[in-house]
């Protein structure tokens, strides 16, 4: 368990109350007011996951039906031990039980919903105890106001009746004394009022004796009596006695129903648990959205890692965020400074959020952040003089200081501020190395601030540690509060001294009292802090160009998927409708055909010739009406083909293989195609390649490409759209070559050029698959694609 010192040290009480101001019942508050940081990596895992599924029902349903819970564990205990419950205690048991119900019923429409996962949520559902049959009893029994109803037994609706009756009786009798007619001259007012339990009338001092009876009470002034008249003391006492029997008859039914609390009584207990344990839950989900929190990650490895995380106590518009990573090869961070920087705040930032995040809590930090589980977090931060003690603050935080060494392991979080402040500043940071060289070398996590130069040179030395520094505006003489992981602080005693007015003389007889190693180190800082604010500047401009080249590279992807799609989609209806022509056509060729091979077997019977050329005219419109482009396309090719007499040619408009017989004109050629001699256009005959001359042109055509194609392409230092062109047509090229496998050198870079190149492999129909360089082909500077 975490030591309640470092709880109050980092202030974690207040972020307890912050999240119990979102519950909903005394159960969760009391819940959350003792809440402490788990120590188990699996607890705290299952814990962030409940808090995780309590803010996905949130951002879900805006809320949960949570009303209605009280602490009934109080009542459970005293029906154990046989005190009898009163009507508003028995009504909050029943408010109680019903609260439960409606959240179960909640709980179980999520379950149905399956765009949301919350077994935790779930699980404490099923272990609910079901006990609608006590409420119900109750709620017969008990109004919402705790009062008890007629209809708790006919014994009490009968004694009620009665008892109204009597009281209706003694109101009468009174009512006509009232009315009387020395009514308004021995009354003080004509009303009838009760005192004593009993219906009274307000009587004149001097008229007592009128109306005899029992006097009950009296004014302040002892004018007026209240008195019982003698008309009405037994009818008064009938009322007394039916009322002493309907008391008896509502302890009988409160009894009765407090033995079925104590026959439940467990039950109750379980039911209260769960309940409590829920709206805590929901309260870290409400503080985690209130707050702008996010789950962090967590590991068991030491490892942290803050991106922009913020102070939790601070106002979220006034904190600023800082990215804090380190644990793994870094295990400790040296903050230096010059005071009231914002060293403290780091310190306490680091400590609250690991805290947060073992307790279940989200941190101020964004998504992507992650936190590991210490068995021990100790903090010696702040002024802890002691004049009770007589000891200083360098004695206190030394006191303080051994305490931890004592008791820290390699699971344990240090956090150390103004580590060796008080004493000589010597001796002071001779100390501060030493203490944090303990800790280190044990392996604990440790963050440490100091404003002693001494140790600006620790995180050199040593390469488990890192310096760090929070900045600090020259021109507005004020702290950003930014933490700059790797820069030492430097002072700013000169530069803030020269904008305030110091003379000059003064200021360069002052830097010639400080050493040669120490300027040289104040410089060594300062040209540190001017490369980073280079390097940050160059960064953003780096991005933006990147931002701005993975958005033109978007659009571009876009535009060409578009452009493909709907080429692909033309070319299939070009395809379609031409396969249809071509399809028609062939059926009556095929048809025409037969019959012509009909005549050629009945040759015995003469045949006409005009039946020969009603045949050739119909073959002859077989022909396809719609291929214009095709022609168009063949004559252009044709024009280089050069036929000759016993070349054969494909006729394209029928889609039959043929030889040229004789050319009949200047563009005309007759072809024999089976048995028949057709005169056709040169632009409806595509010249054939003989089998044996493909293949020997083929192999020709690949030897002559593929001599020319290298098996890699190299686009180090090509633009982004340059670049794809080259891809583009080189793929080309080696898929003509009948290339199996190519590199394509892009380099690494900033990753826009092998990303982009990467991208558009993957849309690429004649890429099989592609990865990246072996050790020895050139690692992630290269993409290997396998083509196909």
């Amino acid at each position: 368990m975490i030591e309640k010192r470092a709880l109050k040290t980092l202030e974690f009480d207040k972020i307890r109350q912050q999240v119990a101001q979102f519950c909903t019942s005394s159960i969760g508050k009391s819940a959350i007011e003792e809440l402490v940081p788990e120590t188990d990596y699996e607890t705290v895992v299952a814990l962030l996951e409940e808090m995780d599924e309590g803010l996905s029902i949130l951002r879900v349903k805006g809320n949960v039906p949570m009303g209605g819970i009280f602490d009934v564990r109080p009542h459970a205990k005293r029906a154990q031990i046989g005190g009898m419950l009163s009507p508003m205690e028995l009504m909050e048991i029943a408010s109680t039980i019903r609260a439960s119900r409606i959240l179960r019923n909640f709980i179980e429409d999520l379950e149905a919903d399956e765009t949301i996962t919350i077994p935790h949520f779930i699980e404490r559902k099923e272990q609910m105890p079901v006990l609608t049959a006590l409420q119900h009893e109750i709620n017969d029994c008990i109004d919402e106001n705790g009062g008890v109803l007629d209809s708790a037994s006919v014994t009490l609706r009968t004694i009620r009746q009665s008892r109204r009756a009597e009281e209706a009786k003694v109101r009468q009798k009174l009512e006509s004394l009232t009315r009387g007619a020395n009514a308004a001259k021995m009354l003080s007012d004509s009303i009838i009022t009760i005192r004593n339990d009993r219906f009274v009338i307000p009587v004149k001092q001097e008229y007592r004796g009128h109306y005899g009876g029992i006097v009950h009470d009296q004014s302040s002034s002892g004018q007026t009596l209240f008195i019982e008249p003698d008309a009405v003391v037994q009818a008064n006492n009938e009322v007394q006695r039916l009322k002493v029997k309907e008391q008896a008859e509502i302890e009988r039914i409160l009894l009765a129903l407090t033995v079925k609390v104590e026959e439940v009584g467990h039950d109750l207990f379980v039911l209260v648990q769960l309940l409590g344990e829920i709206d805590v839950i929901l309260a870290k989900g409400k503080y985690g959205q209130a707050n702008k929190c996010t789950m962090p990650k967590m590991n068991a490895d030491g490892y942290i890692r803050l991106v922009r995380a913020r102070h939790p106590l601070l106002p979220i518009e006034e904190a600023v965020a800082n990215t804090i990573e380190f644990g793994r090869d870094v295990t400790a961070i040296v903050i230096t400074g010059p005071n009231t920087g914002g060293k403290t705040v780091t310190l306490k930032t680091v400590g609250l959020c690991t805290l947060m995040a073992q307790s279940g809590l989200p941190v101020p930090a964004l998504d992507g952040s992650e936190l590991t589980v210490f068995e021990q977090i100790f903090a010696d931060i702040g002024d802890e003089q002691s004049i009770e003690q007589s000891l200083s603050t360098f004695s206190s935080h030394m006191v303080n200081i051994v305490d931890i060494l004592s008791k820290f392991d390699d699971k344990s979080l240090v956090l150390f501020d103004e580590l060796g402040a008080g004493t000589d500043p010597q001796e002071g940071a001779a100390l501060a190395i030493a203490i944090l060289d303990e800790v280190v070398d044990y392996g604990a996590r440790v963050m440490a601030t100091t404003h002693y130069p001494e140790l600006k040179a620790y995180g050199y030395n040593r390469p488990s540690v890192v310096n760090a520094s929070v900045e600090f505006d020259i021109e507005t003489l004020s702290p950003t509060y930014r933490l700059l992981i790797g820069v030492p602080g430097r002072s700013n005693a000169f530069e803030i001294s020269t904008r305030l007015g110091l003379k000059t003389n003064i200021i360069d007889r002052a830097k010639s009292f400080t050493g040669t190693d120490r300027h040289e180190v104040e410089s060594m800082i300062a040209s540190l802090e001017e490369s980073r604010v280079r390097s940050e500047r160059e960064a953003e401009e780096a991005h933006g160009l990147l931002e701005e080249a993975k958005y033109l590279h978007e659009q571009l992807t876009e535009r060409i998927r578009t452009y493909d799609d709907k080429k692909e989609s033309l070319e299939k209806k070009a395809k379609e409708k031409a396969r249809k022509i071509v399809d028609d056509a062939k059926r009556d060729a095929e048809a025409i055909i037969e019959e012509l091979r009909a005549m050629k077997k009945n040759a015995a019977s003469a045949v006409k010739e005009h039946e020969l050329i009603d045949a050739k005219k119909r073959l002859e419109e077989t022909a396809p009406q719609d291929n214009k482009v095709l022609q168009k396309v063949a004559a252009e090719r044709n024009r280089a083909q050069n036929l000759a007499v016993g070349d054969e040619v494909k006729v394209i408009s029928y889609g039959q293989k043929g030889v040229v017989l004789e050319k009949a004109s200047n563009d005309e050629w007759v072809v024999q195609i089976g048995i028949l001699k057709m005169k056709l256009p040169e632009s409806d005959l595509q010249y054939v390649k003989p089998e044996k001359e493909q293949q020997t042109r083929a192999m020709a055509n690949v030897k002559n490409r593929g001599s020319l194609v290298k098996l890699e392409l190299d686009l180090r230092g090509e633009r982004y759209e340059d670049a794809l062109l080259r891809t583009e047509k080189y793929l080309d090229d080696a898929l003509l070559a009948n290339y199996p496998r190519v590199s394509i050198i892009h380099g690494k870079g900033t990753g826009a050029l092998r990303q982009g190149i990467q991208s558009y492999l993957k849309g690429h129909k004649r890429v099989k698959s592609f990865r990246y360089g072996e050790a020895g082909e050139g690692g992630f500077g290269v993409t290997v694609v396998e083509l196909k």
